[in-house]
């Protein structure tokens, strides 16, 4: 039985420059090498085959996350959601199809790039259709200099990207728009804040018995959830998260348990799925 090969992973003490010395220095495979690695995997299982596909197109991942190095999320995060896609890409890859792995991987390396983006780069999703993901992922590029955009520049992105130009002037305010801070700048002695301008209930008494009975409640109920969960899964979901210094990668876990990151997923939407099912006589 063939054993899977051990792939990089970006761990807390490694730095991004180490990690791409790392998958660089592996060699790309020949169209040869390619197709015999693909036709093993396909026709025999071989994991260890399906692992040097994945280990010399690691460099490609790399090259692809750093397009997107412009939505402020951590480099390590993108380059680990797109070694997802990547794993995906080589699983439904089909060496007869004539086309090379690189090429049939671009599309699934973005896809979970972008998802992860759209998830995590504001509290509140900026692009939930598919004509605002097209302008999410194409409007910064394709935006001449700082200025706001005129009807004019915003119906010529508009024509190229085949949606409305008002689309496109509203997908700019939401780009440029940035977050407020509930709570003013310590070193702002003078400044207000949108917290400054909201009634204070905290020290009303039925709201702190009600807000100290619910807390109550809902820790007792997390505590009874997780002790239905089996060692691994609990391990899982308290190190994703409960952890104190922010939660644990998937690739972490997956390094840990010796497993893929798309298992380590699986069985994280399982147990809070079965953590919602416990806590539901809480909520109730």
């Amino acid at each position: 039985m063939a054993h899977s090969v051990a792939l990089p992973v970006i761990t807390g003490g490694d730095s991004i420059e180490s990690y791409v010395q790392r998958v660089n220095a592996v060699p790309m495979l020949t169209h040869e090498q390619e197709v015999d690695l693909a036709t093993r995997y396909a026709h025999e299982n071989d994991l260890e085959a399906a692992g040097q596909l994945v280990l010399s197109h690691l460099r490609v991942v790399v090259s692809i996350a750093r397009g997107y190095a412009g939505y402020g999320l951590p480099q390590a995060d993108l380059i680990q959601e797109g070694n997802i896609g990547l794993m995906k890409a080589v699983k439904r890859f089909e060496p007869t199809r004539g086309v090379r792995l690189y090429s049939f991987a671009v599309h699934w390396i973005k896809a979970e790039i972008h998802e992860y983006i759209l998830r995590n780069w504001r509290l509140v999703r900026i692009a939930t259709t598919k004509a605002q993901r097209k302008l999410f992922f194409n409007l910064r590029s394709m935006k001449a200099g700082f200025a706001a955009l005129t009807h004019a520049q915003a119906k010529e992105i508009a024509d190229d990207l085949g949606v409305k130009p008002e689309e496109v002037l509203e997908m700019e305010t939401r780009m440029s728009g940035q977050d407020v801070a509930l709570m003013a700048d310590d070193s702002d002695d003078d400044g207000y804040a949108p917290i400054d301008w909201l009634a204070d209930s905290d020290n009303e008494p039925t709201q702190q018995l009600e807000r100290r009975a619910y807390d109550t409640l809902q820790s007792d109920g997390i505590l009874h959830a997780l002790d239905s969960l089996d060692p691994r899964s609990r391990r899982i979901i308290e190190a994703r998260w409960l952890g104190d210094d922010g939660s644990t990668t998937l690739h972490e876990l997956a390094a840990e348990f010796n497993v893929s990151a798309e298992r380590i997923r699986q069985i994280e939407a399982k147990a809070l799925q079965k953590m919602k099912v416990a806590l539901e006589p809480a909520d109730a």
